[in-house]
């Protein structure tokens, strides 16, 4: 069983603070953004909607994928998850 790498973007409400991370277990992850369970930036900015995630099947492809995306500009993150997500819903309910 292979295992799967996850970029997710997260928001506190539509167009609002923006997070990137990476994890093995999106659900799991999510869960802990939703429950305050992660000290620092999603928790002091209430971030907790899941808005955006690719899927990768290697750590190395994911890592450079979410260096990649933490380096772009705000407008350019704002259009990705628009090409998807267009009214910014929460994506967490569609997890297992």
């Amino acid at each position: 069983m292979e295992k799967s790498y996850y970029v997710y973007l997260l928001t506190n409400k539509p167009y609002g603070a923006l997070y990137c991370g990476m994890t093995v277990d999106l659900a799991r992850r999510v869960y802990e953004h939703q429950q305050n369970l992660i000290d620092g930036f999603t928790k002091r900015y209430n971030i907790k909607q899941l808005v955006y995630y690719e899927v990768y099947p290697s750590h190395d492809e994911a890592f450079y994928r979410e260096r990649q995306l933490k380096n772009w500009k705000r407008d350019w993150k704002k259009q990705l998850i628009e090409k998807d997500n267009r009214d910014w819903k929460d994506l967490s309910g569609a997890l297992q």
